[in-house]
């Protein structure tokens, strides 16, 4: 099914900025598996694209099939304005990828590693060098330079993998599942890492199965489910499209509250807690709403929270998956997702 929420980007709108990459039913079968069943693309460019999706719903094969690495079955795809079926050279020039496996040589130091993508890249030695020492410097890889590249930690290997993308200078760079096994602190300095990216106008094609990722960083995200595209959209405009947020008022006084009850009849009550529940999609209009029915009735909540569904019900939603018991978002120390006016 294709989703009626339009894409749209936190830069602006994607649709009247530049493509650094579309793609147009792109189609891609193993047997009688079909992987990619006629998806649509279009990333503007500086931005982050998230694809999300479960395990095997497609999102390395779309990779792989924009990077030149295999071709698809059906449809078209141009990157940095190169197509990628008939002119693979030119994206292959345009583009960094960095795979859900490390392509660093473990045998060698991360300063050999570096040098040795500058060769791939045809930079002279002098030239190579110089961008070497800038990118170890910038990855804060410069004390562990010239160590063997497999004493290094995940994390670091990690930094070293997409520093070596960056030798050739991308305008476009697939991050395929990056953060994948670090640990939380290496997570957030990669997250760190890809808005500095961004802000030098490199656009991110990233793949991830970490909801929370996509939210923090992601301008658009389309969810891939059995091949297709399901939904696609801003994370704002992903979490509206499920039910099940709410405006929370707590009083301390119980006339208030029994006033407030009254005024707002459809909400649900609390007497214990002399808290009343609404249901809201979390919008400044039905905030204003509440609160100025309130306001008519001489009324003051002593706290207004509202909880709006994450990315995570969302997923769940959109890909038939689900976990027991579930009953709406967290943040990250696992207390329920309600921001505080």
């Amino acid at each position: 099914m294709r989703s009626s929420v339009m894409p749209t980007s936190r830069r602006g709108d994607g649709h009247s900025s530049p493509a650094a990459l579309s793609a147009v039913g792109l189609r891609k079968s193993y047997g009688d598996r079909t992987v990619l069943d006629g998806i649509d693309l279009r990333i503007p460019a500086g931005a982050v694209f998230a694809l999300l999706g479960p395990n095997g719903a497609g999102k390395t094969t779309a990779v792989k099939i924009l990077s030149t690495l295999i071709t698809a079955d059906g449809g078209h795809a141009q990157v940095a304005g190169h197509d990628v079926a008939t002119a693979p050279d030119g994206v292959r020039a345009a583009i960094g990828v960095t795979g859900q496996f490390s392509a660093v040589d473990g045998l060698i130091t991360g300063e050999e590693n570096m040098l040795l993508m500058a060769d791939l890249n045809h930079l002279s030695k002098r030239e190579g060098r110089r961008v070497t020492a800038e990118l170890l410097e910038r990855f804060d890889l410069v004390d562990a330079a010239r160590k063997p590249a497999q004493s290094y930690s995940g994390g670091m290997k990690r930094r070293l993998d997409i520093a070596m993308t960056l030798v050739g200078k991308p305008r476009i760079i697939f991050l395929d599942e990056p953060t994948t096994g670090l640990d939380p602190r290496s997570r957030h300095n990669m997250w760190q890492i890809i808005r500095e990216l961004v802000s030098d106008g490199v656009t991110v094609f990233l793949t991830t199965q970490y909801l929370d990722e996509a939210d923090e960083l992601a301008d658009r995200i389309a969810v891939l489910n059995d091949g297709r595209i399901v939904a696609e959209g801003s994370a704002d405009e992903l979490k509206r499209l499920i039910p099940g947020g709410h405006v929370r008022l707590r009083f301390s006084d119980p006339a208030a509250y029994r006033s407030a009850a009254s005024a707002l009849a459809e909400a649900g009550r609390d007497d214990e807690a002399l808290s009343l529940q609404i249901l809201s999609d979390g919008s400044p209009r039905e905030l204003r709403s509440v609160l100025d029915r309130l306001d008519s009735a001489g009324i003051d909540a002593d706290e207004l929270t509202v909880h709006t569904p994450d990315l995570d019900d969302v997923f769940f939603a959109l890909t038939g998956a689900g976990v027991s018991g579930r009953t709406g978002g967290t943040d990250q120390t696992g207390r329920p997702k309600e921001a505080v006016r």
